[in-house]
Order: C-alpha cells, then structure tokens, then sequence
C-alpha cells in the first residue's frame, strides 16, 4: 500500500503539516534564493566573461523561463511519480545544475547551468503549494502560506546579503555552491514526510507536444526580445523569432483543447475570478523580478557599490517582510483576498515610484528604505493571491490550479527581466544621445571643456603645455559625466515602468472580488 497524506497525518498527529511545510521550504529556499543571488553576481561574471549586458540577462532570463515551462508539469509529475519522488528528482537536477555553474568555465556553460535550475525549480513551488494547501485544513491555510512565505521570501532578501559577501571573500561561483547543503536536507526529509505516489496503475500519458510548443513559444520570444536591440527590431531573425513564438502559442492553444491529457488545463480560465488572478499574477512577476534585477544592477554600476553592499541593501526589507508575511497570511482566512492584494500592489508601487528619485548621491538607508516600502506590499500581495486563487476551484483542480498561476507569474517574471533590461538599454541610449546632441555646437558645452581642462590643469592630472592632450582628456572626462547621467536617467524611466506596471495590476485585482457575501 502507498504511504498516502492521510496515513501520514495520522503517523505524526497535528504537527504534520508543519513538517510538510519544513520539508518542502528546504528546496524552495534554495531555488528562490537561486533565482535572484545571481543578480548581485552579475558585474563580476560580465567581467569574468566579457559579457554585454544583452547576453548576461539570459542568467536571470534561462533560469526564469525554464521555470516556467516545468511548472505545467506539475499535475502530471503528481500523478506519474507521487510528491517524494517528484521532490526528490526535482532537488537532485538542482543540485546538478548548481554544481555545473560553479565550476563553469563558459558563459554558455553557465547559462546551460541556470537553465538546469530553473527547471528543476519550476516542479518544486507549485507542489509545495499543492501539498501546503492540502496539508491545512481551509481556515488554516492562509495562515500556512503565509509561514511558508516568509522563508521563501526571506530567502532572496537576505541571500544576497550572504552572496556578497561570499563574492567578496571568494568569487561568484561560491553563490552556485551556497544552495547545495539545503538541498540535500530536502532529500534526507522527503522519505520520512512526503506522501507516495497514490494512484495505482500505470503513470498518466505527457503532453509531450503541448509542452514542446510552450516551451519553444517562451525560448523564441524571450529570444527576440534578447536580440531586438542589438540586431533591429525589424531585422529578419528577431521578427521571425516573434512570428515562431505567436505560431507555437496558436498551436499550443489548439492542440490543448483537443488533447485529452493537456498540460495545461484551460478550463481553469472559464473562472472569472481565477483569471482575474492570473492576470495579477502575470504582472507581479513582470514587476517583481524585474525590479528585483534593476536594484543590485543600479547600487553596483551606478553608485559604485560592492556585492556586500549591494546585498546588505536588501536585508532590511527581508527582516520586514518577515513579520508582514504570516500577519497578511493570517489576514488572508479572515477578509477577502482581492482587498489585501490591491492593497499591496499600490503600495509596491508607491516604492517604485520613489525610486524615480534615484541618483548617484540617493543614501544608502534611503534607497533601503524604498525597498522596505516595497517589501511590505509584497508581503500583503503573495499569501492572499496564492489562497485567492486556489480557494475557488474545485478540490480536483488544485494541483492543475497550482501549477498554472505559478506559470503564469514566472512567465511574467521572465519576460519582465528580459523588457526591462531592453528597456532600460534603451532608455540610457536616447539619453545619452539626447546630451550628445545638446553638447553639439553648444556654447555652454564647450564652456563646461573648457572649464573641466582648466581644472584638470590645475590638479597636475594633465599636460599643461600640451593644449591637445588636455583638451582630449577633458573631452573623454565630460564624456564620462554624460554616459553616468545617462545611465542614471535610463534606471529612472525603467523604474517609473515598473511602479506603472503595479499600478495597472489594480484593475485585474479588483475583478477577483466575490461576486456575493457568501462567495
């Protein structure tokens, strides 16, 4: 007979949901650590490997995007292998792919590696969800997610803090082996907590062909996006590329509504309110991963900051979401969801907005206190969209339900790291070009040379007899000014996109509200 939930409920009493809980934030930890520690390593592996930033995106982009195609199949990893043999599978790739990063010696490699991750990753948080919200009894659940969130999210806020220092002391690669040990504490509790696979007979057919749509769908969008700026939007390979992504997305819609075992269930969105969240869902990760990528990239390249600087910004907002999260969570078993949620998604962007402000000289307890603003939305926004969404399918539908808003908020999350970085490549562009044809036959420009060969002169740093050299110092120096406004500039547009894009977010969240008291 298959150890089932029910038999081990009644092995451990009471307690054994929390031992699920502990079980399953053991690799959940790890992959959401693993999913944002790299941003903070991303200056020093572009150095490493001579990486543009187009190219280095795809760390954060590959691990996303691999994510989100696995996450259909969790439904079907559920029925085929059971939740320990899935969890099991699922932390030993991670491993695998974790050890593969460290020792890289490419950046193919390495993107290969983050790849492996974000696969392994895209199983693992939908079945926690799946085996948390089954574990608890209704009332509880909220309060469950909400426990469960806070070392999820604590994770990335605090982990950076850790991998900075790592970077510092060591090198980028010890952040790929920093995930390892929890990993391995996952597998060693999966025999004793997790529940066999119940179903007897032989494993469900995969929906092979759907999954291969999806997931080249994502890679060929993602990739066209990676490439638009570089080789023009209108060239033949980035149009094609999106032209293969909306024909493999018409054919995955297709073929899912013929298919008898699809990978995703599309039924799922006839519920008004389940879409509504999914809608939600698809821009919180559009936001949040996007954010969660610009900030390290902001404090390091623009304000100079160290790794360690760069993560020790975060850990205040960690500490605070840990106490916001179980409070939103056991909020969420007591009023409607769609209150808490808009809610948060107003005040994270509130905090985007604020970081518009943003320049060389913002303070470092300033800008922490923007994240911490930010964090404090998020905290409301996780908890309650997970129950709120979940809460209105029907018990049969959890595991598909799962798995499709986790989706959806990955897919979200990769195609917002990927427009933001475009974005924010772009909007630094139009502003340096904007200041180079203002400093074009410009008294008050040549002025400003002038002034700055002046006081080059002055300082000993040039040849004062020389009028070439120093006029050609004092150009590259002005130069220099231009491209760091510049840059500053184009992190301001991208994160007033941001704080629009959370804004927006209010409409969709609104429509998840019961339609009467009772509902």
């Amino acid at each position: 007979m298959p150890v089932t939930l029910e038999a081990l409920s009644e092995r451990y009493g009471s307690f054994y949901r929390w031992y699920v809980t502990a079980t399953m934030m053991l690799g959940c930890i790890s992959m959401v650590l693993s999913a944002t520690i790299v941003n903070v390593a991303l200056p020093d592996i572009m150095g490493e490997f001579g990486m543009g930033q187009d190219k280095a995106q795809w760390l954060s982009t590959a691990f996303l995007a691999a994510m989100t195609a696995t996450m259909l199949g969790t439904a079907w990893g559920l029925a085929a292998f059971g939740a320990r043999t899935a969890y099991i599978g699922a932390l030993l790739l991670f491993i695998a792919g974790s050890l593969m990063g460290g020792l890289a010696g490419s950046e193919d490699i390495l993107i290969l590696a983050r790849t492996l991750q974000g696969a392994a990753a895209g199983m693992v948080q939908p079945l926690s969800m799946v085996l948390i919200f089954r574990s608890f009894p209704p009332a509880k659940r909220g309060t469950a997610m909400g426990v469960f969130g806070v070392g999820v999210i604590m994770a990335p806020a605090l982990g950076p803090a850790l991998g900075g220092f790592l970077i510092d002391e060591f090198s980028w690669r010890a952040v790929f082996y920093l995930v390892v040990p929890s990993c391995l504490g996952g597998i060693v509790l999966a025999p004793l907590f997790l529940p066999e696979r119940e179903h007897q007979g032989p494993p469900p057919a995969f929906d092979g062909p759907g999954f291969v749509l999806i997931s080249a769908a994502i890679a060929a969008f993602l990739t066209a996006l990676g490439n638009g700026q570089r080789q023009g939007w209108d060239s033949v390979f980035v149009e094609g590329a999106f032209g293969l992504a909306l024909g493999c997305a018409a054919a995955f819609v297709m073929w899912e509504r013929r298919t008898p075992t699809p990978i995703l269930a599309l039924s799922l969105y006839l519920n008004p309110r389940f879409l509504a969240a999914s809608v939600v869902a698809f821009i919180l990760g559009l936001g949040l991963y996007g954010s969660t990528y610009l900030v390290p990239l902001f404090v390091q390249t623009v304000q100079g900051y160290t790794a360690t600087a760069s993560g020790l910004l975060l850990m205040p907002a960690g500490v605070v979401l840990g106490v916001v999260f179980p409070l939103a969570g056991r909020l969420s078993d007591r009023v409607r969801p769609h209150g808490l949620i808009m809610s948060g998604l107003l005040i994270f962007g509130i905090s985007s907005f604020l970081m518009v402000g943003a320049d060389t000289s913002t303070d470092f307890t300033v800008f922490a206190g923007w994240v911490v603003v930010g964090r404090i939305g998020l905290g409301f926004i996780l908890p309650s969209l997970n129950v709120g969404a979940l809460r209105v399918l029907e018990p049969a539908m959890v595991s598909q339900g799962a798995g499709a808003i986790n989706f959806v908020r990955q897919l979200g999350g990769a195609i917002g790291v990927s427009v933001l970085s475009v974005y924010l490549e772009q909007q630094t562009a139009n502003a340096a070009a904007a200041f180079n044809t203002l400093q074009s036959g410009n008294h008050a420009a040549a002025d400003t040379l002038d002034q700055i060969a002046l006081l080059l002169g002055q300082a000993g740093l040039v040849d004062n007899v020389n009028t070439a050299v120093r006029t050609q110092e004092a150009y590259q120096f002005f130069s220099s000014m231009i491209s760091a406004q510049a840059s500053v500039l184009g992190f301001r547009e991208s994160f007033l996109l941001v704080a629009l894009i959370f804004f927006a977010a209010l409409i969709p969240a609104w429509f998840m509200r019961p339609r009467s008291l009772g509902s």
